[in-house]
Parts: C-alpha cells; structure tokens; sequence
C-alpha cells in the first residue's frame, strides 16, 4: 500500500513541476513514506531525519531550498510530536491526505516566509477528511506491465496488536465503477497484471457485492490477464470469492491469507476472530476450488503469553500448511493498542529464539516448494532485465522471481517457461516455443 501512496504522490506533485529522482542530495523535496507496523519504525524516521537535517542545512549555504516531509502511518500517530523533535521538517501529513499535497506545499512555503526554512514551523494535517482521497486523485497512468490498484483501506477487526485501525482509519471501499475505470486505464497503458489493494482488501463490499464480484468484473476488461489481491482476513473469505478462484482463470493461484498464529488460545488473545481450524477449513475449500494454488501468509512469535506449547502448534501448522511465502516478525508493543499492556510479555531473547526456528522452518518449506518446480511450465510475466546480456527476469503465478535468456521486445509479456534451474529464491529456465505440429519445445 505504501507503493502504491507513494506513486500516487509524485501524481499529485507532478502539475506542480516536480519529477522523481533518485538523487537525494540534490533534491529540492524529500518525502519519507512510513508504515508503523514495526517497533524501529519511528527510530529510523528520526534516524534518517537526523541525516537529512545536515543535507538541508548544507543545501540552504548554498542559496538551495529544500523541503522535508513526513507521510504515511508514522506521521498519522505521531503528528505535531514530529515538529517538536524535528523542527525542521516542513510537512507533516496522513495516508488520508495527500491529495493535499498542493496545498500543503503551498503553506508550507508561506509559513517558511523565504527563510531557508529550518526554524520555521511546520504543516501538519493528519485529520480524518470527510471526502475520499480517491475522489480528487488525478488519472493514474500506467508505467509497466503490472500495477497496484488500492480498491479497499482501512480496518475495523482492530486485532490487539495492530495500529492500522488507528493510523488508516475505518474500512472504506471504492465504487466498483470507479475501480473498473482505472483498471481500464492501466489495462490501455499495457498494464497487464493488477494487484488490488485493502488493508483487509477482502471486506470490500461495491455497490454490486464483495470482492469475488469485482474479481470477476476486471477479469473481463481486455489486456488484463492475471489478477492478485493482498492482504487479506481469513474471516472475509466468503464464498462469492472462494468461487472465484474456481472460475476465474487470471485470478493467479498464490494468496497471502494472514494467519498471524498456530495456536487457538493466541489467536484469542490477538482478537483474531477465527480459530485455527477455521483457516484449515477456508485452506481446504481454497485448494479444493482451485488444485494447484498455495498459500503465503504472517506470523507472529512471541505475542504476550506465548507459551512453548504455543509456539510449537505454530510451527506444526507452518508444516501442515506448507507455506510457499511467509513473513514472521517478532511481536513489538505498540503504543495505544491493548497488546502493548497485557501481562506475560514474552522476553526478548525468547522471541529471537522462536523466529530463528521458524524462520528455518519456513526456509525449508519455500526451498522444497521450489525445487519441485523443476521440470514444470509455468506462464512468466517479465518485468525488467536481468543481470546477465540477453536475460530477462519474470514472476511465475507464485511470485517467484524466474531468470530466461529472452529478447528485450518480450518485456511486459507473459510466456511459457520450463523451469530448469532452482535456486533459493528464484528459479532459472527456458522459453517455450509453439512447433509445426503444435508440440512445445524449449528455444
């Protein structure tokens, strides 16, 4: 999602004459995106402000202006507290706001008075706007061969764990029409898979029903092959979108469906609102509508009480499920979510020792997954060049970054692949072509 905001950013500041660069140093606008997931988040804001304190200052010696601003769900739980450590920065601004950014920038500049602006006092707006963002976005514009399309933000399961709530706000999901036009539009532009975007993205309701429908809606618009959508709460998986991954043939065969715990009494305490043999079941009517497809998903080790008969069921459930991809992250309090005050914090050394051991766990799952690619043929979109002359580097129907000897026309295409070579993570392999006789041949 924090992609997708930032792109959205440089489209909005684009009519103002700003271009993006790669170049920090010789920036005339910084903007740092931040989620605030993660304990370090808020260190390494002020660590990588603290940095670009001295670039600013070393810029305004030279007649140079440069402007500083915070984004995203840091500065949304952090606000004015920002300016007070960082009286430098020039905005201060929510994941709800930045369609604002022209007219932020706009006080910012007034406020700074044409001073170089560092003691000058900063914008902040991290209120709640009564208007959609999307409604005063302009035209998204496609710029490769696959695209984020945000359909659904925010969240109201409120696990005891989670700031997005707090940070994104309540759910809200785009009219269908509206998400239809855009994928149109992306889909013109060559874009040809589209990854739909919620913070619980399955708890998108349209005018027209849930997300299975809308699934089915853009798999009819011409030029978009393959569809995905993250991330999704195993408790919104209904059956309009279980029936989808039956039905619909761009719908890819790879799902990120959080489970966050192996243990029935964690997820409890984590206000998961499902047990662990609910998502066995959404698992098993999942594999059942569509053979083939796998599952990546989340964990959290550590949450407070923990127990190591906990952590044990998480890991048998990590090996029953045989999770192709997964993210596990230590359990971190954050502040304001009932997560942060329950007893039993687990001790830190303990955590480390439990997600080392399913991390290696999870590694070997992922490494057998990819070793029993070998020897199949897979459709591989290819996206960008490859280290090596003559190569070309795709993403097969499970997110695996693949490597071909292909021509550089192939770009944005999807082609069959045999798979011939297996790595950690990614796989090697050689294009398909069509025979006289209608066989496929390796080139």
């Amino acid at each position: 999602m924090n992609v997708y905001d930032s792109e959205r950013m440089a489209d909005v500041l684009a009519p103002l004459g700003y271009v993006l660069t790669e170049d920090a140093d010789a920036s005339d606008m910084i903007i740092l995106n931040t989620c605030h997931i993660r304990e370090k988040a808020a260190e390494k804001l002020y660590s990588e402000l603290g940095r670009l304190r001295v670039m600013k200052e070393m810029r305004s010696a030279e007649g140079k202006a440069t402007m500083i601003a915070v984004a995203g769900c840091v500065a949304q739980a952090e606000g004015e507290e920002i300016l007070t450590r960082a009286p430098f920065v020039d905005m201060v601004f929510g994941p709800q706001n930045y369609h604002r950014l022209p007219e932020l920038v706009t006080k910012a500049n007034d406020r700074a008075g044409g001073r170089d602006g560092i003691a000058a006092k900063g914008v902040v707006d991290i209120e709640f706007p009564a208007e959609s963002k999307f409604d005063h976005l302009p035209e998204v514009t496609a710029s490769s061969s696959s695209a984020f399309l945000s359909v659904q933000e925010g969240c109201d399961k409120f696990c005891t764990f989670c700031v997005v709530p707090y940070t994104r706000g309540p759910e809200y999901s785009r009219a269908v029409e509206e998400v239809l036009g855009e994928a149109r539009i992306l889909a013109a532009g060559g874009v040809r898979e589209i990854t739909l975007l919620g913070q619980n993205v399955n708890a998108y309701h349209g005018e027209r029903g849930s997300l299975g429908g809308l699934v089915r809606d853009l798999a009819d618009i011409d030029g978009i092959e393959r569809l995905r959508y993250i991330t999704s709460h195993p408790a919104d998986m209904d059956d309009e979108l279980i029936s989808a991954h039956r039905d619909v043939p761009a719908l890819m065969p790879f799902l990120h469906l959080p489970v966050q715990s192996g243990s029935d009494e964690i997820l409890s305490k984590m206000n998961r609102k499902h047990t662990v043999d609910d998502y066995r079941r959404i698992a098993e009517r999942l594999f059942a509508a569509r053979p083939g497809l796998k599952l990546s998903t989340d964990f959290i080790v550590g949450f407070p009480g923990e127990t190591d008969r906990d952590f044990d069921a998480t890991l048998t459930l990590a090996r029953e499920m045989g999770f192709v991809q997964a993210y596990s992250f230590m359990y971190s309090p954050r502040p304001g979510t009932p997560g942060a005050t329950m007893a039993d914090q687990v001790p830190e050394k303990v955590k480390r020792e439990r997600l080392a051991s399913l991390q290696d766990l999870l590694k070997q799952i992922q490494i057998e997954f990819n070793q029993s690619s070998a020897g199949e043929i897979m459709g591989v979109l290819f996206d960008r060049p490859g280290r090596k002359p003559g190569q070309l580097v795709g993403r097969s129907p499970y997110m695996q970054p693949v490597h071909v000897d292909a021509p550089l026309e192939m770009m944005g295409e999807i082609a069959d692949v045999r798979i011939a070579e297996v790595h950690t993570n990614s796989l090697g392999g050689a294009l398909l072509r069509q025979s006289k006789d209608g066989a496929r041949i390796s080139t």
